[in-house]
């Protein structure tokens, strides 16, 4: 399969219902930002960076060139394939640092572009919430099996996941917050999930628990807020 319809089928996926839901979610954890200097890290198709652009200056870094490209975007931003200089009041980062070489490289470029009273929004893949996904939705208890051992796990379209603790930043920067997304979703047949209301009614229930810890735990993803140290 080529890479082109691989990203086709990647954005298809965002597209579903579920797909819609992860942004949903993303953006209504986010503080609300209005007037400021935001760079998405690796922002993809866009789709974040489009919806922050409506109220903030944005610039998108993305070095897959192909995937901004496929998105239809709304409002005006930055595109770039460089890491841009300058300073930053928000950095996103989302499902990105898994996949880079040099992951403590990066944290240390985040700690020089953001401002000293700056936000900065790391989601990250929970390794609990993957084994959750490969036992439950799956139902493909040796890979569960394989993961609770110390297996490896990959991504269909950015390959091994190199799964990382939230300590990884506390040498310069505070974690303000941690949250779950995609608690419960990951464990329902995609069959429900055309339901007209099951976004919203998924919505409210994952934002209901999106701040306790003991789902927080098993979400298949964690969304992190940092500030400077």
């Amino acid at each position: 399969m080529s890479k082109n319809r691989d990203l086709a089928s990647y954005l298809n996926n965002v597209n579903m219902p579920w797909g819609k839901l992860f942004y949903q979610l993303v953006w209504a954890q986010l503080p609300k930002f209005n007037g400021l200097d935001i760079l998405d890290f690796g922002s993809g198709f866009g789709i974040t960076a489009d919806h922050l652009a409506a109220d903030n200056n944005v610039t998108a870094y993305e070095p897959d060139t192909d995937m901004p490209a496929m998105y239809p975007h709304n409002n005006k931003f930055i595109q770039t394939d460089a890491i841009p200089d300058g300073k930053f009041d928000v950095i996103i980062c989302h499902n990105v640092l898994e996949y880079v070489s040099d992951r403590e490289e990066v944290i240390c470029k985040f700690h020089e572009l953001i401002k000293p009273d700056g936000v900065i929004s790391i989601i990250k893949h929970n390794h609990i919430g993957r084994i959750m996904q490969k036992a439950i939705f799956e139902c493909n208890i040796d890979e569960a099996m394989s993961l609770l051992n110390g297996g490896e796990s990959y991504a269909a379209n950015f390959g091994k996941i190199n799964y990382y603790d939230t300590a990884e930043f506390t040498s310069l920067f505070d974690i303000r917050k941690v949250m779950g997304i995609r608690t419960f979703y990951a464990l329902q047949n995609n069959e429900v999930k055309s339901n007209p209301n099951w976004q919203d009614k998924m919505f409210e229930l994952e934002m209901k628990v999106s701040e306790i810890s003991d789902f927080v735990n098993v979400a298949f993803f964690n969304h992190v807020l940092l500030t400077r140290s």
